[in-house]
């Protein structure tokens, strides 16, 4: 911990780095908050002892609110779809845009989700980065939809050196001195860009917020309906978890009472078997978000900024770098938001509404059989489907970059329609018209690639040697 003379010295330091890179003053006063944390020694971490898990009695289903869809019609006018739009998706080795990967029948997230929006004739918005914003203008510009996004940008924060609390500088790519704070940015972003204000004076109140990267997740018009009837000024989608979601974030309810959103890194180390716990926690954050633009602009104006819960992310500076200086990112999630609006509610829907592609193995699910457009261009399971779930395990090594991933599927994607579990493991090439059914384990234990012959069905574990 620092003395008060040092902290005061190096936070004067970091104002410095983010005047100079023209920072909207309430980004600046926002890290500034979070700063004073890390220097203070609060790690954002939540424990069990503070929290209690939310029962299903205390969730809305969607399934009981079909009668607002005439309300959410009504009101659609006044509505906008805002996409968090600043992924590279470096995860799955892409070097630009995520929403620019072609996911399904040729078509980009992103030319999905104009023709979403175009289907509603609702108001369409995308959140980029300093990362995406060019590609994503020019792939617009490409598409030419009938009516064009609106678009602002994402704020960053600087870099903490753990040493010394200090700001991070890397001479060899000043980029890398900067992160993006998570998408809990977008309440700052949405008003230091005057995007709240353009949308308020157009008559847009209600804003539903998720990830380019999650094609289930539309605007429906009885969750509209069900939230401006009911004047909730934030509400969160939440699903039932499954052994599959234990490290994404669960709601659950504080000792004072209020709803708050945990996630991973906000965990305590000796507390992670409690929070992978589905039984216990057995809600998770789909991130997929509600807002009352209203609700949001008074907060903000109450407070000045809108100062989630923080998660501290210890780092390397150069991502790339292992032996780079350690930092912490500061960053914050949306949907903790939850816990700042008196009133807010959550309301549990199907697993149609939560598609992301995070990585390979999700690509190969999305670009399958298992899930099919409907005319309106909604992405759904397949009515056929023999279930809900699938467990796709792909060897890292092989598929876990779009290049090696589309080289090995080249022909497009099996049939997973009948399929509940896959696991491949070495290198393995897939041809065309290939069905999978049932738990499935495909290894290659040669050292050159083993072919999948066009046609083929396989029901059971498949070895090459």
């Amino acid at each position: 911990m620092l003395k008060n003379s040092d902290t005061h010295e190096y936070l004067s330091s970091f104002i410095s780095k983010m005047e100079s890179a023209e920072l909207h003053p309430v980004v600046i006063d926002t890290f500034t908050y979070y700063y004073k944390k890390i220097v203070a020694g609060k790690t954002g971490l939540i424990s069990d002892r503070d929290i209690r898990p939310v029962s299903s009695d205390e969730i809305e289903d969607a399934k009981q609110v079909k009668e607002y869809t005439d309300t959410g019609r009504k009101v659609l006018k006044n509505a906008v779809i805002i996409k968090l739009n600043g992924g590279l998706g470096t995860s799955m080795g892409l070097t630009r845009a995520k929403s620019l990967l072609k996911i399904k029948n040729g078509k980009t997230f992103l030319e999905i989700i104009l023709k979403q929006a175009e289907r509603y004739d609702v108001q369409l918005a995308l959140m980029n980065s300093f990362s995406t914003h060019n590609d994503t203008l020019a792939a617009i510009s490409r598409i030419k939809p009938s009516v064009s996004p609106l678009l602002f940008l994402q704020n960053k924060f600087p870099k903490i050196l753990q040493e010394n609390f200090a700001p991070a500088t890397w001479p060899k790519n000043p980029e890398q001195e900067w992160n993006p704070p998570g998408h809990g940015d977008i309440f700052s972003a949405i008003y230091t860009s005057g995007m709240l204000k353009t949308l308020l004076d157009r008559g847009i109140v209600y804003a539903f917020i998720s990830n380019s990267d999650n094609l289930g997740a539309t605007m429906d018009e009885s969750l509209l309906g069900y939230f401006s009837e009911n004047r909730f000024p934030f509400m969160m989608e939440v699903a039932p978890r499954t052994p599959s979601d234990i490290k994404g974030g669960h709601i659950a309810r504080h000792k004072e009472g209020r709803l708050i959103l945990r996630e991973a890194a906000q965990c305590p180390k000796d507390e992670i078997d409690a929070f992978q716990d589905i039984k216990l926690y057995g809600f998770f954050n789909t991130n997929n978000i509600w807002i009352n633009l209203k609700d949001l602009e008074k907060l903000i104006e109450k407070h000045g900024a809108v100062n989630l819960p923080m998660i501290r992310n210890s780092k390397t500076l150069d991502p790339r770098d292992e032996n780079s200086p350690r930092v912490y990112q500061v960053e914050t999630a949306m949907g903790a938001a939850i816990s700042l609006f008196e009133g807010a509610a959550v309301i549990k829907v199907p697993v149609s509404r939560f598609f992301p592609v995070k990585k390979c193995g999700d690509l190969l699910a999305v670009r399958s059989d298992r899930l099919v457009f409907t005319e309106d261009n909604n992405l759904i399971l397949n009515p056929n489907r023999r279930s809900d779930n699938i467990n796709i395990d792909l060897d890292p090594k092989y598929f876990g970059k779009i290049d090696l991933f589309d080289e090995r599927f080249i022909d497009g994607a099996p049939s997973l329609i009948d399929c509940e579990s896959l696991t491949i493991k070495g290198d393995i090439r897939f041809e065309s018209n290939v069905t999978i059914k049932g738990l499935v384990v495909i290894k290659n234990s040669g050292k050159s690639q083993a072919v999948i012959k066009e046609g083929t069905v396989i029901g059971e574990d498949l070895i090459f040697k």
